[in-house]
């Protein structure tokens, strides 16, 4: 019995079936190596821009077969050149939101350029334009820095002692 359960296994071994299957595994095992390798090409394409370091990566793919992938995963950038490039996107559109957002209205923290004179939002006066030439002139300069003039409101008087006198100090005082 144990004779023919050998005879019968090594007429299954010895069969045009099991070279197929033989040849199969093979082919299959080909196919998925080849396909390894084009996965690691494809995804370095995606995360490396420079082409030697995409065939280094290739061929380090495909060496050792089965554990070349492997160990690319181990060693490949972590974010494709899509994502840096939205990374970097958002890192401007967020650094520009920031700039413009850095004016605000103090009445009604509406964002404000720095070139308005009022609020376009609850007309709160912002700045106040020079005199002669009408550019916005910051609430804290006593000169326009454009064209030299006084700041509107800013009376300079010299006084015996030689002192400046800023009649908008005033104002603000009684806002």
């Amino acid at each position: 019995m144990i004779a023919s359960f050998f005879s019968g296994v090594h007429a299954f071994f010895s069969s045009a079936a099991w070279t197929t299957l033989q040849i199969s595994f093979l082919v299959a095992l080909a196919l998925l190596w080849v396909a390894s390798i084009r996965w690691v090409r494809l995804d370095a394409r995606s995360r490396i821009a420079d082409r030697l370091h995409i065939r280094l990566a290739t061929v380090l793919g495909a060496i050792p077969p089965f554990f070349g992938p492997l160990i690319y995963l181990l060693f490949r950038p972590g974010n494709t050149l899509a994502d840096v490039r939205e990374h970097e996107l958002e890192a401007r559109a967020i650094e520009a939101r920031l700039g413009t957002l850095a004016l605000a209205c103090p009445e009604c923290r509406t964002p404000v350029k720095s070139e308005f004179l009022v609020c376009p939002s609850c007309a709160a006066r912002l700045k106040d334009a020079c005199r002669s030439c009408g550019k916005p002139l910051d609430n804290n300069w006593n000169v326009c820095p454009y064209c030299e003039a006084p700041a509107p409101g800013l009376e300079i008087e010299t006084l015996d002692g030689g002192a400046v006198t800023d009649r908008r100090a005033e104002d603000r005082e009684t806002r």
